[in-house]
């Protein structure tokens, strides 16, 4: 996320914010296969010779879905380096799978302007990632932006420098994924839960770098960042967030903290005065970087009761929408 956004940016962030209220709760119907659930499955493999069902491009075989779709399509990626920048606009229940985030890799140079750098973007609902790498060919470049609600994301990889991944609007659930950047790397406004997730700052020793930049702009916005077990390492002096939004939100439960992480924990940014409306909280965390001691004083507390208000059901799956997808 650049510091200073164009006011386009700042508008289109402004409205994301208000979205996920009035977006239309899209519901995927399974398709004839009761084991998998998806209706049919299209292959992507840039090596072979294009035929019915079989793409040389992962944009070529989306393309080949229906606006609105509201069945479960599997696109399979084999493994590969795909340089192409792949965008899900109107498409809903997609489910993207590769072969591992080591083998199945999606990877571009576009560098206009943050809200266009992105590998990969998603605005449709009911989205499944699985087994993927996003990284941009860029050092500042977005890898992911996702916009669409209902969104997972299953072993997969992020990799970049600054804003490495937009997780703008919408409720999101990334699973045993690897995120590695250095300024802001996590950033926006969504509903989020990192469960199991990796993050990786990788810096010289003389460099401060900022793992959150989460938006949260009203105490009636619903959105934060969740991260559960998992670690947070690298090198230099890392910073678990710092306030894009003046209500901003993040909870780190159960994360092992390497030792970089700086003894104050978190940046006020541009909240300076107004830290109290601001909630980051460390429960039960541990490693060398987990000492409170020395953590900024205006870090929240959260009582059982609180926590248990951003577990999995409660705060991205009251509807079990986790529950119904072909995973």
């Amino acid at each position: 996320m650049q510091l200073l956004l164009p006011p386009l940016i700042i508008f289109i962030l402004i409205l994301s914010a208000f979205s996920f209220r009035v977006w239309s709760d899209v519901v995927c119907r399974n398709g004839q296969d009761a084991r998998s659930k998806v209706a049919y499955t299209l292959i992507v493999n840039k090596y072979s010779k294009p035929r019915p069902a079989i793409f040389n491009t992962i944009e070529a075989a989306i393309n080949t879905i229906p606006p609105n779709n509201d069945q479960w399509v599997r696109v399979f990626i084999s493994p590969g380096i795909y340089n192409e920048k792949v965008s899900l606009l109107q498409n809903n229940c997609i489910f993207l799978e590769g072969k591992g985030r080591h083998l199945t890799i999606i990877t571009y140079n576009d560098h206009e302007a943050t809200d266009q750098s992105a590998t990969f973007t998603s605005y449709g609902e009911n989205v499944i990632v699985k087994g993927i790498t996003f990284k941009p060919k860029i050092k500042q470049a977005v890898a992911a932006r996702i916009y669409g609600d209902k969104s997972a994301f299953y072993g997969c990889g992020f990799i970049g420098f600054q804003d490495t991944l937009w997780d703008a609007t919408g409720r999101h659930y990334y699973k045993n994924c690897y995120i590695e950047g250095g300024v802001d790397f996590i950033w926006g406004n969504g509903q989020s839960i990192y469960e199991v997730a990796h993050s990786g700052s990788l810096f010289s020793p003389d460099s401060v770098s900022y793992v959150t930049a989460q938006g949260r702009s009203s105490p009636y916005e619903t959105s934060g960042f969740v991260f559960r077990l998992g670690a947070v390492f690298g090198t230099g002096k890392i910073f678990l967030g710092r306030a894009y939004g003046p209500y901003s939100r993040v909870i780190f439960h159960g994360t092992t903290l390497g030792r970089a992480v700086a003894p104050e924990g978190w940046n006020e940014w541009n909240s300076k005065g107004h830290e109290d409306k601001l909630t980051y909280a460390e429960v039960d965390c541990k490693g060398p970087g987990s000492d409170k001691s020395k953590r900024v004083k205006w870090m929240k507390k959260l009582r059982p009761s609180e926590l248990h208000q951003f577990s999995k059901s409660r705060f991205i799956n009251q509807n079990r929408w986790l529950e119904s997808q072909p995973v």
